[in-house]
């Protein structure tokens, strides 16, 4: 009887672990769990704390960004202001070349005069050069008609002597106003080149130092995306371990109710054999009197009777296409179908598990006893189911990703074998296959925890 109801427990075993009889086992498997389910409260406390700091992160990265932002509208409107000065500068620099065609044409003119002038004074020149430069007076005056022609002939001298310093003068001023008209548009043209080139050499710096900010903003989304990833990806381990640490409760209550329940069988088992000595002894005291023949075959009978084997219920099982058979080994095939693609670096980044591949309706089971933790649909994983396990004091997590449906629920209590969805392609996958991961304690964003199934399971 009591073999009886040790082979019942441990059928519908609900299992993080083997049941064992003994009390002591039972208090050391529940000693692990709590001890598996403090190491759960210590590391979500730590990726909290991670989610914090991720956070104040992604708050400074922000500010940063607002800043630069702020410094490159600023830059922009110096950019603005650059090129006006330099609109500015160009009309000014268009005027300044039309003055120099205005003046060019004047300049013509003036050549033109003095080109006159130098023909006279050529003239005046031969002429001088003739006389010797001197003026005979007695020539004017014996030549002379009259006084009157007298006074006229000498005022036609001093008028033409008069006539040839102002040709003179006039020559030299023209020729210095034109000098001078030269070299205050050129002066003029230069500073205004010079003060273009300056602005746009400003604005060079300034469209620099614009490309640097940009880059700055560009390279900050970046690093605030990067850590915004981050921080989902914590928050998802946030909730994965809180889901851990509900089924690790759920698996502690479960042990306490093994355990009453073991020990109200053991105690039933107990009376029982109470009652059938107590039984036995009876008959036999009431057999006394017999002969010893009869009182001989009775006690043979009671003997045989004793020692014949107890019948134990058989459990039944039944195949469903494509469900691998349930191996012996502490984990079995999760699946069927062929290892499409091993753990191991893939596309630039680690593959944390292993792909299974399969066409048709393909059942998925649980690779072993244990608690669901999560049953959600992932954006990356798809529909995704994550298992809690704890064999040997050792806690475990398998993940099942990109089903097609999911057919548990978190907080469900899941045996080896037991189907807990179907093969497919949501999320993050191209083709129907099942993503599995098998990780040594916990889930975690990183999946440092994560082992190569192909090491624990027969594929």
């Amino acid at each position: 009887m009591k073999k009886n109801i040790i082979a019942m427990n441990a059928s519908i075993m609900i299992g993080l672990g083997s049941i064992l009889a003994a009390p002591s086992v039972y208090a050391e498997s529940i000693s692990d769990l709590q001890k598996q389910k403090e190491s759960i409260q210590e590391k979500r406390t730590g990726v909290e704390s991670n989610i914090s700091d991720t956070e104040k992160k992604i708050d400074n990265l922000q500010d940063k960004q607002m800043t630069a932002e702020e410094q490159i509208e600023a830059i922009e409107a110096k950019i603005a202001e650059s090129s006006k000065k330099i609109d500015a500068k160009n009309a000014e620099i268009t005027e300044t070349k039309k003055e120099i065609e205005a003046l060019k044409e004047e300049i013509k003119v003036l050549k033109e005069r003095i080109a006159k002038r130098n023909e006279v004074l050529k003239e005046r020149a031969l002429s001088f050069q003739e006389t010797g430069g001197d003026v005979n007076y007695l020539e004017v005056l014996f030549g002379s008609s009259s006084f009157g022609d007298l006074v006229d002939r000498v005022g036609a001298v001093a008028t033409i002597a008069e006539a040839d310093r102002d040709i003179l003068k006039q020559h030299e001023l023209d020729k210095k106003d034109l000098e001078e008209k030269q070299n205050a548009v050129e002066t003029k043209l230069a500073s205004l080149q010079v003060a273009k080139a300056e602005l746009l050499e400003i604005q060079m710096q300034q469209k620099q130092q614009k490309q640097e900010k940009d880059a700055l903003v560009k390279k900050l989304r970046q690093q605030t995306k990067e850590h915004e990833d981050v921080k989902m990806g914590l928050e998802e381990e946030k909730e994965n371990l809180a889901a851990q640490e509900k089924a690790i409760k759920s698996a502690i209550n479960l042990e306490h109710q093994r355990l009453a329940e073991l020990e109200a069988a053991r105690k039933k088992a107990a009376a029982e054999a109470q009652k059938r000595a107590e039984q036995e002894a009876a008959q036999a005291a009431s057999r006394a009197s017999e002969s010893k023949k009869q009182s001989t075959s009775s006690e043979s009978s009671a003997k045989s009777n004793s020692s014949s084997p107890s019948s134990s219920p058989s459990l039944s099982s039944s195949n469903v296409s494509q469900v691998p058979a349930v191996s012996s080994g502490t984990f079995t095939r999760p699946s069927a179908g062929y290892v499409s693609s091993r753990m191991g670096e893939r596309w630039n980044k680690q593959h944390a598990g292993i792909d299974i591949a399969a066409s048709g309706t393909v059942p998925v089971v649980a690779a072993a006893d244990g608690v669901v933790s999560r049953s959600y649909l992932s954006s990356t994983y798809g529909n995704v189911v994550f298992v809690t396990h704890s064999i040997g004091g050792q806690q475990w997590t398998t993940v099942y990703a990109h089903l097609r449906s999911r057919q548990v629920s978190e907080g469900s209590v899941v045996a080896k074998g037991q189907q807990i969805g179907i093969m497919g392609s949501t999320g993050h996958s191209t083709g129907q296959h099942l993503h599995f991961e098998l990780h040594k304690g916990p889930w975690n964003y990183s999946k440092s925890n994560a082992v190569n199934p192909l090491n624990y399971i027969n594929i």
